[in-house]
């Protein structure tokens, strides 16, 4: 961090939280049960009401399914986002009461909530940390390590980065398949709600399917769950993934500075800030895990610290996707053709302004 001068890396990692943050913030992370429930009724009820409507309209018209799979899909961004809030102990007043909305919102989304929660809270005290990468994050490179790689791993890591695989075999991947077992090293009690998860998520498909059919299911649920995965793939890459984000060594790193400087404001239009329910406001979130994201708005507008954030248009996030390595000489992501460009000749490599 630049200008810590004598600070130990205890005070970086933790003064610098303290500095701002907890009491500024304490006022909006507050939930309130009446917003709760409004956001449980406009995020679980229309998608669950939209899945309803999309097997009927399978006698209509498979065109008027996918039609209503972009809808039913941004309510099911939403119901995401309530299941992300329970994951912080922010959304409802009681630990029990996030649990069971989280437990719930996760067999919608396919997540079991004690693992996606204990893997999310690594993700927290670790983004931007270039020793503790790779818990809850997108895997990133250095340009050296990237440059250190055999042919092979250099094109598994292009492969991974590739917007094709990302955004397209990557909903699969983060929703149905990899949070259907734990890890090796993953304690009982994660165990045992990933085990649970999946056979309560088999109950219920098997049921849904013997009620209608699973190749209605299929036609149902797929484009929906694919729509919902590829934007949430997209909004939790560019929270982190822009041209000047913050990375450095643990030595160096601070969670203030990892949460201004390193997490976007994704400026989306209102329509979009609802479906994905406040988290572009990702710098006030990553300040201040407790706040429930429909406080996130006021508490950016009403502290001034929030003024010099890293502010990413859509346009932004869409090209922020080129980005692909950590250049820790330039300290910013560059592209591949930049990685192999001369420091002095990356200006003329880059196609804009920026992304602040």
């Amino acid at each position: 961090m630049n200008g810590s001068g004598s600070r130990t890396s205890a005070e970086c990692r933790a003064g610098s939280k303290d500095a701002f943050g907890r009491s500024e913030l304490a006022r909006y992370a507050r939930p309130h049960r009446g917003r709760s429930l409004l956001d449980l009724a406009t995020s679980v009820v229309p998608y669950l009401a939209l899945s309803v409507l999309m097997y009927f309209a399978l006698d209509v018209s498979y065109l008027l399914v996918l039609a209503l799979s972009v809808p039913a899909a941004g309510f099911l961004v939403r119901t995401y986002i309530v299941f992300h809030d329970c994951g912080h102990g922010s959304f409802m007043r009681s630990r029990r009461a996030n649990a069971w909305v989280g437990t719930f919102c996760g067999l919608l989304v396919f997540t079991p909530f004690q693992s996606w929660r204990h893997e999310h809270a690594v993700h927290h005290a670790t983004a931007g940390d270039l020793d503790r990468r790779g818990v809850g994050d997108v895997m990133t490179l250095t340009v050296a390590e990237y440059r250190a790689l055999p042919p092979i791993g250099r094109l598994k890591y292009r492969l991974f980065r590739n917007p094709l695989v990302m955004f397209g075999l990557g909903p699969i991947w983060a929703m149905i398949v990899s949070p259907r077992w734990p890890a090796s090293d993953a304690r009982k009690r994660i165990r045992r709600s990933i085990v649970a998860t999946d056979v309560a998520l088999a109950a219920m498909i098997a049921g849904i399917c013997l009620l209608i059919g699973w190749r209605e299911y299929l036609l149902i649920q797929v484009p929906t769950v694919w729509l919902a995965g590829a934007t949430g793939v997209w909004l939790f890459y560019v929270q982190h993934q822009f041209e000047d984000t913050y990375w450095q060594s643990s030595d160096d790193w601070a969670y203030a500075d990892a949460a201004l400087r390193g997490s976007s404001y994704l400026n989306l239009p209102k329509v979009l800030q609802f479906f994905t329910g406040n988290i572009g406001l990702h710098h006030v979130h990553h300040l201040s895990t407790r706040i429930p994201n429909y406080n996130l708005q006021r508490a950016h507008d009403e502290n001034p610290v929030f003024r010099d954030v890293p502010t990413l248009s859509l346009w932004d996030g869409l090209r922020a996707v080129r980005l692909k390595l950590w250049d820790e000489d330039r300290g910013r992501l560059v592209t591949f053709a930049e990685a192999r460009a001369p420091a002095v000749a990356t200006a003329a490599l880059s196609s804009g302004p920026p992304l602040r």
